[in-house]
């Protein structure tokens, strides 16, 4: 693996986000509804456990490892380098005989280490489950002979003499939480300590190397990818992390930032490491001490012999001697927030963050408190939602029918200014005109954009809220399997029947034409626009605007039906020649 760096930190080419497309596409279906109040003419009215102790195993996939000896006293007379103040010594030569593996299990974790290299072949998470229904593996073997193994060496500066990374250490247990890994060859010397907590998602990591009796400075790293690779575009979802604690900023790098090679910095950061949308793995430094960090793009297979393509790195440390707490696990917001509440700013909440956080939090209630099902608890939430909207909605309704009201004399003042050119002057007098008779009965042009604006906030709320609450993901309803992903069924259920209530709703609404062409190029247009939106659209979010269109539709046959029904204004006489 190499083991270059540069020196300076690029920013990450940037890309359309889905809250940038979502937007784009709310603001186009906005711009066709208020261009219709002046092209198109206006028509009448019409009538969603408890953990279990932890376990803790190691096995021995050979025989049993000669346990290393205890560390000895630093010989008197040399005072060491501020740098080298922590190097245990050992006196003995301690080299491995064979390669062998060692499985370490928890009520969470199922690790396999290797005495090649000292590191980890694979890292599952046994609460958690993958796309196809397995535990999810967080180490990609498939990249290993390109990128390393889990927590390989990699040294920016001076080499030992001896490939540590191939080498064979000597393993032991200290205690049924902690696995030792040590080498010393006589020249070269290593060790590597891993001490886990019981159901926890967090442990302790110690490392050290000494060459010739100097410290060297050294990284551990974590690359070729991480995190669930069965989802939809794996690579696409993976990032460098680091919270910058002096200017309290979470940094977050994709995939293609280390395209043109290793990018490092360093600093006093708060945690570190790589993350994917749902899972995380971050050294925290103690005392925030400075630590350098490179972001690493790999270009590696997801899958053993499959295509290659750049997956997400990331390599930490700078000392001779790295310590550090560490995080592996879910970006669950109960588990982040026990373990460091600096670790919850990795859940992106989006630009509507105001919203979401609280909409996931009362999601969370409603789920725990009342429904036990997701599904149920979307479905409630989004109730509550267009009820606390119903004065807005009735408002904007009363405006729509004054709208409908108007029409005769509206299409007499396009009449009159029929055939002019978008440049022509005439056409500002046209307008005002038009301005003056909204105005004279109190109505706003833009008020046919109003549910639509109300609802681009809520929308792309939840958006984020399903993309990457991790209590959601495989959240069942009903049929739906997962509420984060799109329905797995050819023919999807949500959004048709979202389509079909789309346009009942625009039926039922009085915003048509008197010409019938027009009309049913109203009534298809938006629910044709939104449906083609949503098909790939979590199952979660159809559902939400689904029953947003249900409520809507009883909300609009009540207001029909207890509305005036005035006779529309007739319209003026034409001229006389």
């Amino acid at each position: 693996m190499a083991d270059s760096t540069q020196g300076s930190r690029k920013p990450a080419g940037s890309e359309m986000s889905m809250e940038t497309r979502l937007l784009i596409a709310f603001g186009l279906m906005g711009l066709v509804l208020f261009a219709s109040q002046y092209f198109l003419p206006k028509p009448a009215p019409q009538p969603q456990k408890k953990a279990a102790a932890a376990q803790v195993e190691v096995k021995q996939a050979a025989r049993e490892a000669q346990p290393a000896p205890p560390p000895q006293p630093a010989p008197a007379g040399k005072q060491p380098s501020k740098a080298a103040a922590k190097v245990e010594t050992w006196p003995e030569r301690i080299v491995g005989e064979k390669e062998e593996t060692y499985i370490l299990e928890t009520s969470v974790y199922r690790i396999v280490f290797s005495n090649r290299g000292a590191v980890i072949r694979s890292w599952v998470l046994k609460r958690y489950r993958d796309s196809a229904g397995n535990p999810v593996e967080l180490v990609n073997a498939a990249a290993a002979p390109k990128a390393g193994w889990a927590y390989s060496y990699v040294f920016p500066r001076e080499k030992p003499a001896v490939d540590l990374n191939r080498a064979l250490y000597v393993a032991s247990q200290p205690d049924p939480l902690t696995v030792e890994f040590r080498y010393d060859d006589g020249s070269t010397r290593a060790v590597k300590r891993f001490r886990f907590e019981q159901g926890r998602y967090r442990g302790q990591f110690h490392s050290e190397v000494t060459s010739q009796s100097r410290p060297v400075e050294h990284h551990l790293a974590w690359r070729g990818g991480f995190g669930d690779r069965t989802v939809h575009n794996p690579t696409g979802v993976q990032k460098t992390v680091y919270y910058d604690a002096a200017r309290q900023k979470l940094v977050e790098e994709g995939v293609h930032a280390a395209d043109k090679g290793p990018l490092t910095t360093s600093g006093s950061f708060h945690f570190a490491g790589i993350e994917d949308t749902y899972f995380a793995a971050v050294a925290l430094p103690r005392g925030e001490s400075g630590i350098e960090f490179t972001a690493w793009s790999d270009l590696v297979a997801e899958t053993q012999g499959g295509e290659e393509k750049p997956h997400a790195g990331v390599s930490l440390g700078g000392r001779a001697v790295n310590e550090w707490a560490f995080f592996v696990g879910p970006k669950d917001t109960h588990i982040l927030r026990s373990t460091d509440r600096k670790l919850e700013t990795m859940i992106d909440w989006g630009w509507f963050w105001f919203i979401a956080k609280p909409l996931f939090l009362a999601l969370h209630w409603i789920n725990d408190h009342w429904t036990g099902n997701w599904g149920w608890a979307i479905v409630i939430a989004t109730v509550i939602i267009n009820l606390l909207m119903l004065p807005l909605r009735l408002s904007q309704l009363k405006s729509s029918q004054k709208m409908a009201l108007i029409q005769p004399e509206l299409q007499a003042i396009q009449a009159k200014y029929k055939g002019l050119s978008m440049k022509d002057p005439k056409r500002q007098k046209m307008n005002e005109e038009m301005i003056a008779l909204y105005q004279k009965h109190g109505i706003n042009p833009m008020g046919g954009c109003l549910p639509l604006l109300l609802q681009m906030p809520f929308f792309i709320a939840f958006f984020k809220v399903l993309s990457v609450a991790i209590e959601l993901r495989g959240a069942p309803w009903l049929w739906v399997t997962d509420l984060s992903q799109p329905e797995a069924s050819f023919i999807r259920l949500l959004p048709v029947g979202m389509l079909i209530t789309q346009v009942i709703l625009q039926k039922m609404t009085p915003v048509a034409s008197p010409d019938p062409s027009q009309q049913r190029l109203m009534m298809v247009m938006m629910p044709v626009m939104l449906t083609v939106l949503f098909y790939s659209a979590s199952s979660g979010l159809v559902l939400y605007w689904l029953t947003g269109n249900v409520v809507g539709i009883i909300q609009q046959y009540f207001f029909n039906k207890a509305a005036a029904k005035p006779s529309p204004a007739p319209a003026p006489a034409p001229r006389k020649k």
